[in-house]
């Protein structure tokens, strides 16, 4: 999914982050990266919604483990994303619902079909934006 530049502006405000980074052009024009960077909110949001396929009834997100905004994202990027499991648990005293630990990577600019995470090297391959891990929750 290309992010455009109203749709991550829009979004950032509706999150209600005001950082500099994120909204002031004139300022970030001569910054580091030369533009104005997108909310890593909005980032998460995408990699979950493009890493809904057999996931459609993960309820609820029950914990974050880490994750990191790995490089920046631009508007103009196109973002694609994967999950894999990493982990399944039980919850005491519940047999209607269970837990899936979940990694979601999503990268800019390069399609997801050889799963990329990390070099040979052990740094993060430079297309990597997120790379987030999570616990939810599933219906069994």
């Amino acid at each position: 999914m290309t992010i455009e530049e109203a749709e991550h502006q829009l979004a950032t405000r509706l999150y209600q982050n005001t950082a500099r980074v994120h909204f002031n052009q004139f300022h970030e024009a001569s910054g580091r990266n030369g533009r104005r960077i997108v909310y890593g909110g909005y980032v998460i949001s995408l990699a979950r919604a493009l890493t809904f396929n057999g996931l459609g009834n993960a309820f609820h997100v029950a914990a974050i483990n880490g994750g990191r905004h790995v490089n920046p994202t631009f508007a103009g990027d196109t973002i694609f994303a994967w999950s894999e499991i990493l982990e399944t648990g039980e919850i005491p005293g519940r047999t209607d619902v269970g837990a899936l630990r979940v990694r979601t990577v999503a990268t800019r600019n390069r399609p997801c079909a050889d799963f990329p995470g990390a070099e040979d090297d052990g740094r993060p391959d430079p297309s990597v934006v997120l790379d987030l891990d999570y616990w939810v929750l599933i219906p069994l």
